[in-house]
């Protein structure tokens, strides 16, 4: 398992400045580093000359705050990068099976798979994401994410099979469950999943999490992970308010940051894991989190860039924060995540998105195992 640490809080007054505590702000205490404009910051972070030998580039420095993880199912790209973790989803791994280097992954999963008298495509679309795993697991010291199908997401039975197939694959090729993430929505049904997988040694990410309910929820099961999505928290904010935001302000970074005090306020163990990022201000805004899952682009602009890159999220500060516990058994989970039409939207959205992927991808493996495509729906 990943192990990370946080340092000590470095200045960062090449990129940012103070503004007096801005009231209505969760988790504030006293005065905080306000980032500028994005644009703007990225120009103070100045561009990295290794050939120099003038500092670390900020991926560097942001390591020794918080773990860095790759969001992406290109194995070859993220070996630059040097990741601790590793993150898929449908999405990417459908991008990935469409590259010409890659689509080999496809087809030998299928081959093996007609060999071995496998007729579901379904199985054969978990052989290809643990064939995936296997190569980035070569390539990085950590763990990997591998989900379980999206349109399972309110089928608790169904769900489990399927995240322990996905582990008995994993186990048959020779990988440890303890290297393995099962990465599953975050509605109710994959909360209750998440608590009987843990209760078997297997080991879980939440994804798809907009919301502090969502959070604890997972929190109270003892699920190992959570991922909440910043970048698409603050998509629905400026699309709701036309209003841009800095990066202190941004929404998602505020969410990020109030379940993050929640989790270490109350001792809960789950790891937080910043994900879906639309800019490295969002990223360096949370530097300090456990995780950070960080797409192969803005990995390669945080490794461009130079600048000191402080912690800006402490476990001793939250133990002191003045947070109030919330209810997360299925009567408060969901009224809450109905009261927040932020989370519930960005929720049912995102499982649609992801069954989009999914249902493409099994649409790939049947014409390679020459049966019909799926009826459209």
């Amino acid at each position: 398992m990943a192990v990370h640490t946080v340092a000590k809080r470095v200045p960062a007054k090449a990129w940012v400045k103070e503004t007096p505590r801005r009231a209505g702000l969760a988790g504030r205490t006293k005065a905080e580093p306000r980032l500028l404009n994005p644009s703007k910051r990225i120009q103070r972070l100045k561009p990295l000359n290794s050939s120099n030998g003038v500092g670390s580039s900020a991926l560097d420095q942001l390591k020794k705050h918080t773990t860095v993880v790759a969001d992406t199912g290109d194995f070859e790209l993220m070996a630059q990068y040097e990741p601790q973790d590793a993150t898929t989803n449908p999405s990417l791994i459908l991008k990935a099976v469409k590259s010409p280097q890659y689509a080999h992954i496809l087809s030998e999963a299928v081959q093996e798979a007609t060999q071995a008298g496998i007729t579901d495509p379904e199985e054969v679309i978990d052989r290809v994401l643990v064939r995936f795993g296997c190569e980035i697991l070569k390539i990085i010291p950590g763990r990997v994410s591998t989900e379980v199908d999206a349109r399972l997401s309110f089928d608790k039975d169904a769900s489990l099979f399927r995240a322990r197939r996905i582990i008995k694959l994993y186990e048959e090729a020779g990988i440890s469950r303890e290297r393995i993430l099962i990465k599953l929505a975050t509605t109710w049904e994959g909360v209750q999943t998440a608590k009987q997988l843990e209760s078997e040694g297997i080991h879980v990410n939440m994804t798809l999490l907009f919301s502090l309910v969502q959070a604890v929820a997972c929190a109270e099961v003892g699920a190992t992970l959570i991922s909440p999505f910043v970048g698409r928290i603050l998509d629905w904010h400026k699309k709701a308010t036309g209003k841009e935001y800095t990066s202190e302000e941004d929404p998602g970074v505020q969410s990020v940051k109030t379940i993050y005090n929640y989790y270490k306020k109350f001792g809960h163990k789950t790891e937080v894991m910043g994900a879906s990022f639309r800019n490295v201000g969002e990223i360096l805004e949370i530097a300090g989190v456990d995780l950070i899952t960080i797409s192969p682009a803005l990995l390669g602009e945080l490794k461009s860039l130079s600048g000191p890159v402080g912690a800006k999220l402490s476990a001793d500060a939250a133990k002191t924060a003045d947070i109030d516990r919330i209810d997360s058994d299925e009567k408060a989970y969901r009224f809450l995540l109905n009261e927040d039409a932020m989370g519930t939207e960005k929720l049912s959205e995102g499982i649609r998105l992801f069954v989009k992927d999914s249902r493409e991808l099994e649409n790939m493996i049947r014409a390679e195992m020459g049966i019909s495509a799926m009826a459209a729906v």
